[in-house]
């Protein structure tokens, strides 16, 4: 079976947002690359993104792929099951084992996070990328993405980050607009304003 390979140094003509440059931006451009020549991009993405949302949502799939005390090709294994047993695609099974086996794990949410930028850039779309100290409901992502096209932004990529110093609310950044409306955030300028009143 064909494994997609990691281009190093190679370059690209489309334009891709911040969040694909780098390390992330090389990895996401090899998978993006290997499944549309393969004609299986439409597939990918929607494992990519339902790849992402998992993380985002299961703090003991984050603690492995965190971990670097795990052995590499027991983890490598462990998570080739998890995958093919939520339904994910050989394309993203063989690309997440090439990310463990090139040791590069903890980086995978910021990989994925780079191929839903490739993908929004090549359909023109704006990326947007909102942290929250819990996962957002489904509700939630509705209703922000409400707010967004009220905003002007109406076809808009959406990519979810979980971190818990947030306490509370969100923090949404698209482009160079960032707007932050978390406790953490909060709680700051309130600092800030007594001690300014002191």
């Amino acid at each position: 079976m064909e494994r997609p390979t990691v281009v190093s140094g190679g370059t690209t003509t489309i334009p891709i947002a911040s969040v694909a440059n780098g390390l992330p931006g090389r990895y996401a451009t090899a998978l993006y690359d290997f499944a549309a020549e393969r004609w299986l991009l439409d597939d990918v993405l929607d494992h990519a993104a339902a790849l992402r949302r998992l993380i985002a949502e299961s703090a003991e799939l984050r603690a492995v792929l965190t971990n670097r005390t795990l052995d590499i090709a027991v983890s490598t294994k462990a998570l080739d099951a998890v995958l093919e047993a939520q339904g994910f695609g050989w394309v993203i099974r063989n690309f997440v084992g090439v990310v463990a086996r090139n040791r590069r794990l903890p980086r995978l949410a910021e990989i994925l996070d780079a191929v839903a930028a490739i993908a929004a850039a090549r359909r023109g779309e704006a990326v947007a990328e909102i942290v929250s100290a819990q996962p957002l409901t489904d509700v939630q992502r509705i209703q922000i993405q409400g707010r967004l096209a009220e905003a002007g932004y109406s076809k808009v990529n959406i990519q979810e980050r979980v971190d818990a110093a947030l306490l509370g609310g969100l923090v949404v950044r698209v482009g160079a607009r960032l707007y932050d409306t978390s406790l953490n955030s909060r709680l700051t300028r309130l600092h800030h304003a007594m001690k300014g009143a002191a």
